[in-house]
């Protein structure tokens, strides 16, 4: 018999199975709207703490740009060019921070969403949805304060030339944004890969057949949020994506064999 791409996804269950799958457009407007609401509210909140740690959180921040200056032998200062400088920098670093904070609570309001559409089974899983993705996201933050940072920083200071950097802490923390928060999003890349094999969109195959496309996809979004035109970050970039790509293979073939051994139960009874 002729193999194919998709898996021989099983026919949902009715009944007990099932539960409250059954929602008319209506009704699911109207539960997006309660999970939006749950999920500003959620943020709001996570702003109002944000807000009142940001400073603090931006001294620790700032750490990676303060040493490569002094690695360069250059003063280890940062400065503000507009009287609302550092306001703007406290409310913005704030909401952001709200947005990290609320992240759990918006990614269960994110599940409650699309567990309707799931089997019981499957909505059990919350727990492991939500850590599993704040660990991913957090990983990814990790990652490019640790590893990423230091690298562009060094490299970007190291162009200065005759010229002496009088670094702005709103200039700096928009390049921060963009390699931490992008990291950070890429990494939950085995997050996307899983609800794409749980609804029997990919399959291991497919991703594996189609890696070479995979990486020229990863090339270009490494080419957009690396913030130096050099190869070498870039390919730092890249690692990382490569290696979540092949951990979503991973995540989709167990996603695949545990629908498989799931229809195979159903037909037997």
């Amino acid at each position: 018999m002729a193999t194919t791409d998709q898996p021989n996804l099983p026919v949902r269950a009715t009944g007990e199975e099932e539960g409250d799958a059954r929602m008319s457009f209506f009704e699911h407007l109207v539960e997006l709207r309660k999970r939006l609401v749950y999920s500003l509210l959620g943020i709001a909140a996570g702003m109002a703490v944000g807000i009142s740690v940001s400073l603090k959180v931006f001294d620790y921040v700032a750490r990676p740009m303060l040493k490569v200056l002094r690695d360069a032998h250059l003063e280890d200062k940062l400065i503000y060019t507009s009287p609302t400088g550092v306001v703007n920098l406290w409310i913005t670093l704030g909401l952001y921070l709200g947005v990290v904070i609320a992240s759990p609570w918006v990614l269960y309001q994110v599940w409650q969403f699309i567990a309707p559409g799931l089997y019981r089974h499957e909505r059990r899983g919350v727990v492991t949805f939500v850590l599993s993705s704040v660990f991913l996201f957090l990983a990814g933050i990790s990652f490019g304060y640790f590893i990423m940072l230091p690298y562009i920083l060094k490299f970007l200071i190291g162009f200065q030339g005759p010229f002496k950097p009088l670094i702005s802490i709103n200039e700096y923390f928009d390049l921060i944004l963009v390699v931490l928060m992008g990291l950070g999003v890429i990494f939950e890349l085995p997050i996307l890969i899983f609800f794409l094999a749980l609804f029997g969109i990919v399959t291991p195959r497919f991703l594996w057949k189609n890696f070479r496309y995979a990486m020229l996809i990863i090339a270009i979004v490494a080419a957009i949020v690396t913030p130096t035109p050099d190869a070498t970050t870039m390919l730092v970039f890249m690692a990382p994506m490569i290696v979540l790509y092949f951990i979503g293979i991973g995540v989709s073939y167990l996603v695949v064999r545990k629908k498989r051994e799931r229809a195979a139960a159903e037909g037997a009874r």
